[in-house]
């Protein structure tokens, strides 16, 4: 039987990859509200396009490492959820208070006024632009049942695994056709617009993630002998994407690039097939960088958690005239400053938990005279 005790996988390339690049969708968007030229929107268009596989990667990423981690070993749901209660729903709730309550002015939609409309605003992913995904990602934490009956059930039989693709993708087209038709620029666009953080919405993902694990020979595979023709694809689905977006005209709106349409769904499984075909590449050639990215990887949630905050008051303190006056130079600044603030906030909070939690379990009054 194989081992699963390896320290890094694809899982933790895809992950570290979407949290690296959704900082800079944010980024992007406060860019935009400067109205800059007809150019450098059409930069930023291009740039937003390029780095819109992060939901995608990070939902396959997760659920493979899961996978790996869970359907082979016996693990009560109860115990899985203790586990991510701590490693995932705290963090949340911390955040998204923080939001609600110190960057109130980051609400989409109806801002709350009263405290019911505090709670929906708290569980919907309103209380900041990308806390959204949180509430589609955190459905799969709590349906991982079904992921490992799938995966269970699929086991090494080769039929059974292209009957579950074939269905999953067949019934996530029909989605995106019926999200399409009646949602995005549809009859019901403001009023249907929280179905985007339905876990019907990436379903796909999921399940060709557990896919990805349960076949991991043959598909890291193919991963490896057609990677060329998956760079064509990559190409070939970007200027797609980059066409669709376009077409709308200016100013550009990057709500008019959304997950949910064949070409960002071409897209993004390319994209996702050649990260972990780099994932693959290092951890065969068992690179020295692959501890670094299994540490920063575990740490990606959290960094993605509090990225908005951080960008936020870097913009208001000097991002914004910087931006103004020079473009490109700001919004790497911001975003450098984003990233290791992020990623060095969720170090400094996971390092302070861990002393509170081995202060309490030492402190003991009886023992006090």
């Amino acid at each position: 039987m194989e081992k699963t005790t390896q320290v890094t996988d694809i899982g933790d390339y895809l992950k570290l990859f979407a949290c690296t690049a959704v900082m800079l969708q944010t980024i992007l968007m406060f860019v935009l509200t400067t109205i800059p030229s007809a150019t450098n929107q059409i930069g930023i268009g291009m740039t937003y396009n390029l780095i819109k596989f992060t939901a995608p990667a990070f939902i396959f990423g997760i659920l493979y490492t899961t996978a790996r981690k869970t359907i082979a070993i016996p693990i009560t749901y109860r115990h899985y959820l203790k586990q991510q209660w701590h490693s995932l729903f705290i963090p949340t709730i911390l955040w998204t208070t923080i939001y609600l309550f110190i960057t109130p002015e980051l609400q989409q939609g109806h801002h709350y006024h009263n405290i019911s409309s505090l709670i929906w605003q708290f569980i919907n992913g309103n209380a900041a632009p990308h806390l959204w995904y949180n509430t589609m990602m955190l459905q799969f934490i709590l349906l991982m049942p079904l992921m490992w009956l799938i995966g269970r059930w699929c086991g090494s039989n080769s039929r059974r695994g292209s009957l579950t693709a074939i269905v999953s993708i067949a019934g996530y087209l029909l989605w995106i056709s019926f999200y399409d038709t009646e949602v995005f620029h549809g009859p019901h666009m403001m009023n249907w617009y929280l179905l985007d953080r339905l876990f019907l919405s990436f379903f796909i993902y999921g399940v060709l993630g557990v896919l990805a694990w349960q076949y991991r020979k043959t598909v890291n595979r193919f991963f490896r002998a057609w990677w060329p023709i998956v760079c064509l694809i990559f190409l070939g689905s970007f200027y797609w994407t980059n066409h669709e977006l376009f077409e709308f005209g200016f100013p550009v709106k990057l709500t008019n690039a959304p997950y949910y349409k064949p070409s960002m769904i071409l897209y993004d499984l390319s994209v996702i097939s050649l990260i972990s075909t780099l994932g693959i590449f290092q951890i065969d050639n068992h690179s020295t960088i692959n501890k670094v990215i299994h540490i920063l990887a575990e740490f990606a949630y959290k960094a993605f958690l509090s990225n908005v905050f951080w960008s936020y008051l870097l913009w208001y303190v000097f991002g914004k005239n910087l931006v103004i006056n020079h473009l490109l130079i700001g919004a790497l600044v911001l975003y450098t400053g984003t990233w290791l603030l992020s990623f060095g906030s969720a170090f400094a909070i996971h390092l302070c938990w861990q002393k509170f939690c081995l202060y309490t379990r030492s402190y003991n009054p009886r023992t006090i005279n």
